[in-house]
């Protein structure tokens, strides 16, 4: 359990990206300096866990997205209506501060995106994460994700048997 509340927003102004540190320098990155271009070209929604006011403890990004249907698993494109690609979200990120790690926060994170992905008024299958390593693809495995057959770092979960909550 975290050792303390956090507030999940909209990234804003007010929150302090510089002193984020994940660990990851692509992340890191992508966050102080990539996502404020992002969000204005409706290229990316960008969603912070604050452990104070403006103090960015995780974040989470959200976009849409499709996958073709030949390269799901035969099992769910059977499901599927015969149209070329299925319409997605995709997390394209997901990092939490080093001084936050331990506590559950990915996890509590990527339930919010499940939850914010079930329940949009846009229609999509399954939420979609693109692993950067082996073991963030044992993470989203752990949570329920499938990885493609011919892409393992390339996870979906169906939105269907998500639960949204309101």
């Amino acid at each position: 359990m975290s050792r303390a509340p956090f507030r999940l927003a909209l990234l804003d102004g007010a929150h302090d990206r510089a002193a984020f540190d994940s660990g990851s320098p692509a992340l890191d990155r992508y966050l102080k300096e990539q996502v404020t271009q992002d969000i204005p070209r409706r290229v990316a929604t960008c969603f912070v866990a604050l452990a104070d006011e403006s103090r960015i403890a995780g974040y989470y990004t959200l976009a849409s997205a499709s996958v073709l249907l030949a390269d799901l698993p035969a099992s769910t494109g059977k499901k599927l209506p015969r149209y070329p690609s299925v319409p997605t979200v995709r997390m394209g990120r997901l990092a939490v501060d080093a001084n936050f790690k331990g506590e559950g926060l990915g996890g509590a994170l990527l339930a919010d995106a499940l939850d914010r992905a079930a329940r949009a008024e846009i229609a999509a299958h399954a939420l979609m994460v693109d692993a950067k390593d082996e073991t963030a693809a044992a993470f989203y495995r752990h949570h329920g994700f499938i990885a493609l057959p011919d892409s393992p770092c390339t996870l979906f979960l169906p939105l269907a048997g998500v639960p949204a909550k309101r």
